[in-house]
């Protein structure tokens, strides 16, 4: 792209969406790595998040009050997703009641030879925030 400030002005307003809708969380991460020298095919993941934005208007997070306040959490990992570094995606949730309160969604720090050791430093990740 000859100008990226377009660009760059979108998806700092898709950062600042992802507060409320976490469920665009990874793809906006994935956009915001081109940051400094976008093409048009990031542009048009740019453009493709926000056409799945407009479909989905009624989404977002909603807190309801409850007596409950256990604490639940989620973890998972995606083994080796990114093609380009071969690391792991981890993901986690933690809700306190039905309301979630915390979530992450980013590449691991290192390579994970197996499934198990990807999924165990999702799982090490989601105890810290719970910690």
């Amino acid at each position: 792209m000859e100008d990226p400030t377009l660009y760059r002005s979108i998806v700092g307003a898709l950062q600042y969406l992802t507060f409320t809708r976490p469920d665009i969380a990874h793809a906006v991460n994935d956009v915001c790595q081109y940051m400094t020298q976008p093409t048009k095919a990031h542009f048009f993941l740019v453009k493709r998040i926000s056409r799945y934005l407009q479909g989905t208007l009624d989404y977002g997070l909603t807190y309801i009050p409850s007596q409950d306040i256990n604490i639940l959490a989620f973890s998972d990992a995606d083994w080796a997703a990114d093609i380009n570094a071969r690391r792991s995606i981890t993901g986690y949730v933690v809700y306190v009641g039905n309301n979630p309160i915390s979530w992450q969604s980013k590449k691991q720090a290192s390579v994970s030879r197996s499934l198990i050791k990807a999924k165990y430093k999702a799982l090490a990740h989601c105890t810290i925030d719970v910690y």
